[in-house]
């Protein structure tokens, strides 16, 4: 056997033989909400207790970071260093968890305690991103096993507050920004396309949280002494959103429409497929833009998304014409749209449309705001296309290459404020329940991840990464 085959059969075995299962159980017992004051003790206990002596333990200088903004848990970066004429590779994980919904779950014990259903494993975080950060750093330490050293340097970034927006991590990296230097940014978060392909993702869609309000008057009055003679604000209000999109989804404001999708995107996405999984949503094909297929609406495409709305009072109606009507709205949007004119492009729309005055836009209150920035990784880089054929050469398929993941994240601070190619390889997959009750994850991708992850490090300690 040669030594790559050892370090991936004990890839492998560490799933098999109970091992990931155990050290996955520990990390989930911790309760790192980052969203609630009580979990901020527990974000600093998760590095301190388990990860940093898990790094440590393989030879990382652990550094932590303290965040500069109040209630907001503090950054690992761990860094291991072997030579100053190999690549170095910066890694990625969150530690903190969204809230547990404890009395919500129906699968396990609750959100703190790793329960197992046959190949699921459930549990708050072990999907988003505990047990994908696990399987990286497990990855470089079967390769360390084996071969006695990685073969490039290393740094493993690992933030406690991603749940909250990455609040302060903008912060921490440019006061610290030549020690989060790297040749590449390779991490592990978010969904594959189907459980059984591998996926890369070269970036994120951005997203900006907004509200539409149309608010009359000083009270409500009733709907038969008034009904006819008062305007409604929930007629308005739907007649202006009816104006954002049209009824199947598609976008009519002019500048939210991004330019034409590229024809290597278009070639990447050809044949992938959304699937959620058991128990997951059926795709909707007459549903958003036309002439485009459901994966390039999602990963090459901007949407916008009705999120919540509100007129009266749902759930005691009275016979009252209401005085207002609101609508949070949001607008994902890939890179190439003018972020900063999101807003203001709708506010120009929505008076053309003669709303003046009638629909107001209004950024929501700071918790809702979202505010991602879209970036990405074009797939002709040479990192990108690296890894690429690094993991069809592994698994034997050719991955899923998403121009950029439907969802958001940080991915801006490695692309743009580090100047980092940045390539994501998920170990998850859409059904797996995150932010909801039985998050979990699927012991079968699990276990083929930790298989690639270690033949990734493994050829790139060896060939040093794209020529």
């Amino acid at each position: 056997m040669s030594a790559r085959s050892d370090a991936l059969a004990r890839a492998t075995a560490y799933v098999d033989n109970g091992e990931f299962e155990a050290e996955l159980a520990r990390l989930v017992a911790i309760p790192s909400e980052s969203q609630v004051p009580e979990g901020l003790p527990h974000c600093r206990r998760y590095l301190c207790q388990e990860i940093v002596p898990m790094l440590a333990d393989l030879g990382f200088a652990c550094d932590m970071l303290e965040n500069p903004f109040e209630g907001c848990g503090p950054v690992l970066l761990a860094t291991r260093h072997e030579g100053a004429e190999l690549p170095t590779v910066l890694g990625y994980g969150h530690g903190d968890v969204i809230r547990g919904l404890d009395d919500k779950w129906t699968k396990g014990a609750g959100p703190w305690q790793l329960a197992r259903d046959g190949d699921r494993l459930y549990g708050r975080g072990t999907a988003d991103n505990k047990g994908q950060h696990l399987i990286d750093i497990r990855a470089m330490a079967t390769v360390l096993e084996v071969r006695g050293h990685l073969g490039f340097n290393a740094k493993m970034l690992i933030e406690m507050g991603e749940e909250n927006g990455s609040r302060g991590l903008r912060e921490v990296i440019a006061a610290h920004k030549a020690d989060f230097a790297a040749d590449v940014f390779i991490g592990s978060d978010g969904p594959r396309v189907r459980p059984d392909r591998p996926t890369i993702s070269l970036g994120n869609r951005g997203a900006v949280n907004f509200d539409l309000v149309c608010d009359l008057r000083e009270g409500g009055h009733h709907s038969g002494n008034w009904g006819g003679a008062l305007a409604d604000p929930a007629t308005i209000l739907a007649h202006a959103i009816a104006t954002i999109v049209s009824p199947r989804g598609e976008i009519r404001v002019p500048e939210w429409r991004p330019e034409p999708i590229r024809p290597l995107v278009r070639e990447l996405l050809d044949g992938v497929e959304l699937d959620g999984g058991a128990g997951g949503p059926e795709v909707e094909p007459d549903w958003g833009e036309p002439d485009l297929t459901p994966a390039e609406r999602v990963y090459a495409w901007n949407s916008f998304a009705v999120l919540a709305m509100l007129s009266g009072i749902p759930e005691s109606p009275v016979n009252a014409i209401a005085p207002w009507a609101r609508a949070h709205c949001q607008l994902r949007f890939i890179k190439g749209t003018d972020a900063g004119d999101v807003l203001p492009a709708l506010r120009r729309h929505l008076e053309r449309e003669g709303f003046h005055g009638a629909v107001r836009v209004s950024e929501p209150p700071a918790g809702n705001a979202a505010g991602f920035a879209a970036s990405r990784t074009e797939p002709d880089a040479p990192w990108a296309a690296w890894v690429r054929e690094a993991i069809q050469r592994q698994s034997g398929q050719a991955p899923a290459v998403l121009p950029q993941m439907g969802g958001s994240i940080c991915n801006d601070l490695f692309t743009d404020l580090l100047g980092q190619p940045a390539i994501w390889v998920p170990h998850s997959y859409a059904g797996c329940s995150q932010h909801a009750p039985d998050e979990h994850v699927l012991l079968p991708v699990c276990r083929e991840a930790m298989e690639l992850m270690t033949a990734l490090y493994w050829d790139l300690g060896e060939s040093g990464g794209p020529a």
